[in-house]
């Protein structure tokens, strides 16, 4: 009976331990121009994540499939990762364009990189992620909400593409 407590208080303290030591593994995040240099030596893919600050949709995704370590896993070995606000005010240059915030109404706009990068349909949504490849072309975008699980199903099938 003694031995079956032991046992049990055992197992139920381990779990707690096993999972206690799993390291949590940091996203690598990019710049625009950043990436530029590094596809000269080694090209990657672009995985740009595009949201906004008051998006809820964006920052539960922050929270959970950007947490998610195999997608981490992928996103660091096989990409680049960069976030961008859609309603970023910095000019950001890439591929020789220098983009801009936009103003559409008194408090409200959008970069035009962010536009460029996630327009469908000339229609825009937060979140977008969109997946350029080495020769910067759009090859994936993707206007909602992705779990970790559709997630890295999405990043394992483009790369066996």
């Amino acid at each position: 009976m003694k031995i079956n407590k032991v046992l049990t208080f055992i197992l139920f303290f381990g779990c707690f331990a096993v999972n206690a030591q799993q390291t949590e593994i940091k996203l690598k995040e990019y710049s625009f121009s950043e990436t530029e240099r590094l596809q000269e030596n080694n090209p990657r893919p672009l995985f740009i994540f595009i949201y906004t600050d008051w998006c809820k949709i964006c920052e539960g995704m922050k929270k959970t499939t950007f947490k998610n370590n195999e997608v981490i896993s992928l996103l660091n070995k096989h990409f680049y990762f960069i976030k961008l606000n859609g309603e970023e005010k910095k000019d950001i240059t890439f591929l020789g364009k220098t983009f801009a915030y936009k103003p559409t109404g008194n408090k409200t706009g959008t970069h035009q990189l962010a536009k460029e990068l996630s327009s469908i349909k000339g229609k825009i949504s937060y979140p977008t992620t969109t997946i350029l490849n080495s020769k910067f072309e759009i090859d994936i975008q993707v206007d909602s909400f992705i779990n970790s699980k559709k997630m890295k199903k999405i990043l394992e099938s483009y790369l066996n593409h």
